[in-house]
Protein backbone atom coordinates (compact mmCIF):
# COMPACT_ATOMS: atom_id res chain seq x y z
CA UNK A 1 0.00 0.00 0.00
CA UNK A 2 2.99 2.07 0.62
CA UNK A 3 4.69 1.64 -2.57
CA UNK A 4 1.07 2.41 -4.41
CA UNK A 5 0.91 6.06 -2.76
CA UNK A 6 4.74 6.45 -3.02
CA UNK A 7 4.17 5.97 -6.96
CA UNK A 8 1.16 7.86 -7.22
CA UNK A 9 2.97 11.00 -5.59
CA UNK A 10 5.59 10.53 -7.72
CA UNK A 11 3.47 10.52 -11.04
CA UNK A 12 1.61 13.91 -9.84
CA UNK A 13 5.02 15.70 -9.49
CA UNK A 14 6.37 14.47 -12.61
CA UNK A 15 2.77 15.70 -14.22
CA UNK A 16 3.37 19.18 -12.38
CA UNK A 17 6.73 19.99 -14.00
CA UNK A 18 5.29 18.77 -17.49
CA UNK A 19 2.80 21.40 -16.83
CA UNK A 20 5.17 24.42 -15.78
CA UNK A 21 5.56 26.27 -19.33
CA UNK A 22 9.02 25.56 -20.23
CA UNK A 23 10.57 29.07 -20.22
CA UNK A 24 9.54 29.87 -16.70
CA UNK A 25 12.30 26.86 -15.86
CA UNK A 26 15.64 28.07 -15.23
CA UNK A 27 14.78 31.73 -16.73
CA UNK A 28 15.84 34.39 -14.74
CA UNK A 29 13.87 36.60 -16.71
CA UNK A 30 10.93 34.90 -14.84
CA UNK A 31 11.48 35.07 -11.65
CA UNK A 32 9.68 38.00 -9.71
CA UNK A 33 11.78 40.70 -8.37
CA UNK A 34 10.30 41.80 -5.24
CA UNK A 35 10.32 45.84 -4.74
CA UNK A 36 10.21 47.96 -1.82
CA UNK A 37 7.57 49.30 -0.71
CA UNK A 38 6.78 53.08 -1.73
CA UNK A 39 7.46 55.42 1.81
CA UNK A 40 11.20 53.17 2.52
CA UNK A 41 11.78 54.39 -1.94
CA UNK A 42 10.70 57.87 -0.85
CA UNK A 43 12.56 57.94 2.17
CA UNK A 44 15.95 56.73 0.23
CA UNK A 45 15.11 59.40 -2.17
CA UNK A 46 14.98 62.35 0.22
CA UNK A 47 17.90 61.06 1.60
CA UNK A 48 20.10 60.93 -1.45
CA UNK A 49 18.59 64.63 -2.06
CA UNK A 50 19.70 65.90 0.97
CA UNK A 51 23.09 64.47 0.67
CA UNK A 52 23.70 66.73 -2.83
CA UNK A 53 21.77 69.54 -1.43
CA UNK A 54 24.62 69.43 1.26
CA UNK A 55 27.19 69.15 -1.23
CA UNK A 56 25.93 72.06 -3.41
CA UNK A 57 24.87 74.04 -0.03
CA UNK A 58 28.99 73.95 0.71
CA UNK A 59 29.95 73.65 -3.01
CA UNK A 60 30.70 78.06 -3.24
CA UNK A 61 32.29 79.01 0.34
CA UNK A 62 34.15 75.81 0.05
CA UNK A 63 35.57 77.47 -3.28
CA UNK A 64 35.38 73.92 -5.20
CA UNK A 65 34.86 76.29 -8.41
CA UNK A 66 38.50 76.30 -8.28
CA UNK A 67 39.29 72.61 -8.90
CA UNK A 68 39.74 73.84 -12.58
CA UNK A 69 43.32 75.26 -11.35
CA UNK A 70 44.64 71.75 -10.58
CA UNK A 71 44.57 71.60 -14.65
CA UNK A 72 45.65 75.42 -16.04
CA UNK A 73 48.35 75.57 -13.36
CA UNK A 74 49.77 72.15 -13.51
CA UNK A 75 52.94 73.19 -14.16
CA UNK A 76 53.75 75.32 -11.18
CA UNK A 77 52.77 72.37 -9.18
CA UNK A 78 55.27 70.21 -11.41
CA UNK A 79 57.90 72.90 -10.63
CA UNK A 80 57.14 72.99 -6.99
CA UNK A 81 57.16 68.75 -7.06
CA UNK A 82 60.49 68.35 -9.56
CA UNK A 83 62.15 70.50 -6.31
CA UNK A 84 61.55 67.20 -4.28
CA UNK A 85 62.86 64.32 -6.65
CA UNK A 86 66.64 65.48 -5.00
CA UNK A 87 66.28 64.85 -1.34
CA UNK A 88 69.09 65.81 0.66
CA UNK A 89 70.31 63.47 3.42
CA UNK A 90 73.28 65.33 5.01
CA UNK A 91 72.13 65.83 7.94
CA UNK A 92 69.95 62.61 8.41
CA UNK A 93 70.96 61.98 11.74
CA UNK A 94 69.41 65.23 12.90
CA UNK A 95 66.34 64.23 10.75
CA UNK A 96 66.62 60.94 12.63
CA UNK A 97 67.16 62.27 16.06
CA UNK A 98 63.62 64.79 15.62
CA UNK A 99 62.06 62.01 14.01
CA UNK A 100 62.52 59.42 17.47
CA UNK A 101 61.33 62.29 19.49
CA UNK A 102 58.42 62.52 17.75
CA UNK A 103 57.43 59.17 18.11
CA UNK A 104 58.32 59.60 21.67
CA UNK A 105 55.94 61.96 22.06
CA UNK A 106 53.13 60.23 20.42
CA UNK A 107 53.54 57.24 22.84
CA UNK A 108 53.58 59.18 25.67
CA UNK A 109 50.75 60.71 24.66
CA UNK A 110 48.70 57.88 23.92
CA UNK A 111 49.71 55.85 27.51
CA UNK A 112 48.49 59.13 29.24
CA UNK A 113 45.31 59.36 26.99
CA UNK A 114 44.91 55.42 27.48
CA UNK A 115 45.42 55.22 31.34
CA UNK A 116 43.04 58.10 31.80
CA UNK A 117 40.58 57.18 29.18
CA UNK A 118 39.76 53.16 30.40
CA UNK A 119 37.82 54.93 33.65
CA UNK A 120 35.94 57.89 31.67
CA UNK A 121 34.89 55.56 29.38
CA UNK A 122 33.32 53.13 31.90
CA UNK A 123 31.55 56.44 32.77
CA UNK A 124 30.47 56.67 29.45
CA UNK A 125 28.94 53.24 28.77
CA UNK A 126 25.22 53.54 29.81
CA UNK A 127 25.56 49.98 30.02
CA UNK A 128 27.40 50.09 33.54
CA UNK A 129 26.74 54.25 34.72
CA UNK A 130 23.44 55.91 35.15
CA UNK A 131 22.61 58.56 32.99
CA UNK A 132 23.19 61.03 35.64
CA UNK A 133 26.81 60.20 35.03
CA UNK A 134 26.69 59.32 31.31
CA UNK A 135 25.58 62.34 29.91
CA UNK A 136 28.17 64.83 32.07
CA UNK A 137 31.01 62.56 31.09
CA UNK A 138 30.50 62.22 27.62
CA UNK A 139 29.99 66.05 27.10
CA UNK A 140 33.15 66.61 28.62
CA UNK A 141 35.35 64.04 26.61
CA UNK A 142 33.39 65.46 23.30
CA UNK A 143 35.07 68.68 24.18
CA UNK A 144 38.14 67.28 24.31
CA UNK A 145 37.74 65.37 21.44
CA UNK A 146 35.97 68.33 19.02
CA UNK A 147 39.64 70.66 19.61
CA UNK A 148 42.51 69.93 17.81
CA UNK A 149 45.53 68.40 18.86
CA UNK A 150 47.40 72.06 17.17
CA UNK A 151 45.28 74.03 19.51
CA UNK A 152 45.81 72.17 22.39
CA UNK A 153 49.65 72.72 21.65
CA UNK A 154 49.23 76.30 21.63
CA UNK A 155 47.55 76.09 24.47
CA UNK A 156 50.19 74.43 26.39
CA UNK A 157 53.41 76.08 24.60
CA UNK A 158 51.88 79.22 26.27
CA UNK A 159 51.27 77.63 29.60
CA UNK A 160 54.67 75.39 29.88
CA UNK A 161 56.57 76.71 26.64
CA UNK A 162 58.34 75.11 23.53
CA UNK A 163 59.53 71.62 23.72
CA UNK A 164 57.48 68.15 23.65
CA UNK A 165 55.88 68.31 26.74
CA UNK A 166 54.11 70.70 25.05
CA UNK A 167 53.08 68.41 22.17
CA UNK A 168 52.37 65.12 24.76
CA UNK A 169 49.97 67.56 27.02
CA UNK A 170 47.87 68.21 23.60
CA UNK A 171 47.93 64.48 22.03
CA UNK A 172 47.05 63.02 25.60
CA UNK A 173 43.88 65.69 26.08
CA UNK A 174 42.91 65.76 22.64
CA UNK A 175 42.95 61.57 22.52
CA UNK A 176 41.36 61.26 25.63
CA UNK A 177 38.19 62.36 24.17
CA UNK A 178 38.96 59.87 21.50
CA UNK A 179 39.96 57.03 23.50
CA UNK A 180 36.60 57.38 26.09
CA UNK A 181 34.65 57.32 22.58
CA UNK A 182 36.24 54.48 20.82
CA UNK A 183 36.51 52.33 24.74
CA UNK A 184 32.97 53.11 25.69
CA UNK A 185 31.08 51.89 22.43
CA UNK A 186 33.41 48.87 23.04
CA UNK A 187 31.61 48.50 26.58
CA UNK A 188 28.34 48.99 25.18
CA UNK A 189 28.34 45.91 23.03
CA UNK A 190 29.48 43.33 25.40
CA UNK A 191 27.53 39.99 26.20
CA UNK A 192 25.81 41.20 29.55
CA UNK A 193 25.48 37.52 30.89
CA UNK A 194 29.13 37.13 32.54
CA UNK A 195 28.49 40.66 34.22
CA UNK A 196 24.76 39.25 35.46
CA UNK A 197 26.96 35.79 36.62
CA UNK A 198 29.06 38.00 38.87
CA UNK A 199 26.31 39.91 39.76
CA UNK A 200 24.63 36.69 41.06
CA UNK A 201 27.32 35.81 42.84
CA UNK A 202 27.15 39.32 45.09
CA UNK A 203 29.90 40.96 43.88
CA UNK A 204 30.43 44.59 43.68
CA UNK A 205 30.33 47.07 40.98
CA UNK A 206 33.52 47.61 40.43
CA UNK A 207 34.29 43.40 40.90
CA UNK A 208 31.66 43.42 37.91
CA UNK A 209 33.73 45.86 36.03
CA UNK A 210 37.14 44.23 36.49
CA UNK A 211 36.19 40.82 36.09
CA UNK A 212 33.13 41.25 33.76
CA UNK A 213 33.64 44.04 31.22
CA UNK A 214 37.24 44.48 30.95
CA UNK A 215 38.02 40.52 29.83
CA UNK A 216 35.84 41.00 27.15
CA UNK A 217 37.09 44.28 25.99
CA UNK A 218 40.74 43.92 26.26
CA UNK A 219 41.54 42.55 22.69
CA UNK A 220 39.76 45.31 21.27
CA UNK A 221 40.68 48.00 23.57
CA UNK A 222 44.43 46.87 22.22
CA UNK A 223 43.99 47.18 19.19
CA UNK A 224 42.51 50.45 19.11
CA UNK A 225 45.51 51.60 21.07
CA UNK A 226 47.95 50.51 18.51
CA UNK A 227 45.58 52.24 15.76
CA UNK A 228 45.89 55.59 17.74
CA UNK A 229 49.51 55.64 18.31
CA UNK A 230 50.28 55.25 14.18
CA UNK A 231 47.95 57.97 14.01
CA UNK A 232 49.61 59.85 16.79
CA UNK A 233 53.02 59.61 15.29
CA UNK A 234 51.70 61.15 12.52
CA UNK A 235 49.66 63.98 14.63
CA UNK A 236 52.36 64.48 16.37
CA UNK A 237 54.59 65.60 13.22
CA UNK A 238 52.68 68.56 12.69
CA UNK A 239 52.84 69.60 16.86
CA UNK A 240 56.53 70.90 15.73
CA UNK A 241 54.93 73.84 13.69
CA UNK A 242 53.57 75.59 16.30
CA UNK A 243 56.60 74.80 18.94
CA UNK A 244 55.81 71.31 20.51
CA UNK A 245 59.27 69.80 19.39
CA UNK A 246 60.00 66.63 17.33
CA UNK A 247 60.41 66.98 13.37
CA UNK A 248 57.39 68.88 13.02
CA UNK A 249 59.84 72.06 13.88
CA UNK A 250 62.41 70.94 11.31
CA UNK A 251 60.49 70.60 8.24
CA UNK A 252 58.73 73.84 9.28
CA UNK A 253 61.56 75.62 9.06
CA UNK A 254 62.91 73.67 6.11
CA UNK A 255 59.86 75.01 4.29
CA UNK A 256 59.97 78.32 5.31
CA UNK A 257 63.65 78.94 4.08
CA UNK A 258 62.31 77.17 0.78
CA UNK A 259 64.63 74.05 0.75
CA UNK A 260 62.96 71.72 -0.30
CA UNK A 261 65.74 69.14 -1.04
CA UNK A 262 65.89 68.72 2.82
CA UNK A 263 62.11 68.71 3.01
CA UNK A 264 61.83 65.78 0.87
CA UNK A 265 64.40 64.12 3.21
CA UNK A 266 62.42 64.79 6.46
CA UNK A 267 59.30 63.68 4.61
CA UNK A 268 60.52 60.21 3.89
CA UNK A 269 62.01 59.72 7.17
CA UNK A 270 58.59 60.76 8.40
CA UNK A 271 56.96 58.47 5.63
CA UNK A 272 59.33 55.44 6.71
CA UNK A 273 58.69 55.53 9.94
CA UNK A 274 54.89 55.53 9.64
CA UNK A 275 55.24 52.42 7.45
CA UNK A 276 57.12 50.53 9.75
CA UNK A 277 54.89 51.18 12.93
CA UNK A 278 52.20 50.28 10.72
CA UNK A 279 53.48 47.04 10.07
CA UNK A 280 54.28 46.10 13.53
CA UNK A 281 51.43 47.20 15.20
CA UNK A 282 49.49 44.97 12.45
CA UNK A 283 51.06 42.27 13.51
CA UNK A 284 50.40 42.56 17.13
CA UNK A 285 46.79 43.26 16.17
CA UNK A 286 46.55 40.09 14.48
CA UNK A 287 48.38 38.68 18.00
CA UNK A 288 45.61 40.38 20.24
CA UNK A 289 42.63 39.98 18.36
Amino acid sequence: MLQVSDQAGLERARSAVSATPAHAVGDPAAIAVPSHPLGRRIRGWLAWAAIFGLLAWAWAPAEMYRVVALFTDWRNMAQFGAAFLKPNFHDWDQYLADMVVTVQIAIWGTALAVVFGMPFSILSAANVCPQWIVQPVRRLMDACRAINEIVFALMFVVAVGLGPFAGVMALFVHNLGVFSKLFSEAVEAIDPRPVEGIRATGARRVQEVVFGVVPQVLPLWSSLTLYRLETNVRSATTLGIVGAGGIGQTLYESIRAFQYAETAAQIIIVVVTVVAIDLLSARIRRTLV
